[in-house]
């Protein structure tokens, strides 16, 4: 199959582009490589899948739109797997137009360049919809109706417009509410990578709300598998209802965050010094999914443990972060 994968050079989009490859099939990536975070990073891992004859790779903005319908008219795809989009719940209270451009307008040119030519469009939605729901574990059917960041109100709204999508030209689209992603080749901006990296360089890690949080971290590998599972799997319409799904991609285990730091310690063999901060605002206090739906149609259950994935984070942390650190100071540093 020929697969396009939006943000491929994000932390989900590379893991996901690189096992569709090792897999066989034509992967198509795009990415506007923003700076949002290190741009580096992101092209690292845009390396790793150009080292594969069947990738191919063009960089521009999904809010471009005639760009992108250039590219559907010109290139035909039997799969979009949209994972692009201005992340972070942060973010979202200080450059909110980012999150207009890249995840409506960005969203709705993507929705307009599978009309009628694709068989499956799979997009990134996220456990933040589910805002101040107070109902645990949090199940696709609950309220979502009371987001506590604009991040989170842009990622609701993906889901209205793919359903009325669905539902006016029968485009058969899954939504996918990720739950706290983390592993080799992440984020910087996510807690965990900060965590690791204060503490390799001695500094203190800030702790919000005073520790007092749970989360559904969930390892990339797992929600790789579940992604290729569905992959295959288009939603059919049933009676009135276009065919059209969201199904909640967590571990289903939620862990308290201090659980959490605490393994992440036993890995690195040094305790973390902690700044005890008062929760910020766009934040929740857990995060718990619902999966039986997603068990019953594709068969996927996480398999990966905290301990087994924080592991494989600091160990690709220190065999690829610490080297490029030492040769970029070096490269800055004047010979004495």
């Amino acid at each position: 199959m020929t697969i396009l994968v939006t943000g491929t050079a994000g932390f989900i989009g590379y893991h996901l582009a690189r096992r569709l490859l090792v897999d066989g099939h034509q992967v198509y990536g795009i990415d506007n490589l923003n700076d949002y975070y290190d741009v580096r990073l992101k092209r690292a891992r845009l390396g790793q899948l150009m080292t594969f004859a069947n990738f191919e790779f063009d960089q521009f903005d999904i809010s471009d739109g005639a760009r992108l319908h250039t590219l559907f008219q010109q290139q035909p795809f039997d799969r979009v797997v949209h994972l692009a989009a201005q992340a972070g719940v942060r973010y979202s209270l200080h450059n909110p137009q980012a999150y207009v451009a890249s995840n409506l307008v960005g969203f709705a040119n993507v929705l307009e360049g599978c009309r009628d030519r694709v068989s499956h469009l799979v997009y990134a939605s996220s456990s933040s919809v589910y805002g101040a729901n107070k109902k645990v574990p949090f199940a696709v059917g609950d309220s979502v109706d009371q987001p506590v960041s604009f991040y989170a109100a842009t990622k609701k709204s993906n889901e209205l417009m793919a359903y009325a999508y669905s539902h006016l030209y029968g485009l058969p689209v899954t939504g996918l509410r990720f739950f706290t992603v983390y592993g080799p080749w992440g984020r910087p901006d996510m807690a965990y990578f900060k965590f690791v990296q204060a503490i390799d360089q001695g500094q203190p890690i800030d702790v919000y709300n005073h520790g007092h949080m749970e989360r559904d971290f969930t390892y990339i590998d797992d929600v790789v598998e579940g992604l290729v599972r569905l992959l295959d799997r288009p939603p059919q319409r049933q009676a009135d209802l276009p065919p059209c799904k969201i199904y909640n991609l967590g571990n289903n285990q939620p862990l308290p965050l201090l659980k959490f730091i605490e393994i992440i310690e036993q890995e690195m063999g040094k305790i973390a010094q902690k700044n005890w901060l008062p929760m910020q605002p766009g934040d929740v206090p857990a995060t718990y999914a619902d999966i039986d739906d997603l068990t019953q149609a594709v068969g996927f259950r996480p398999t990966t443990s905290p301990e087994v994935g924080i592991r494989h984070f600091v160990q690709w942390y220190q065999h690829h972060y610490r080297p490029a650190t030492k040769s970029i100071r070096q490269a800055v540093t004047p010979a004495t």
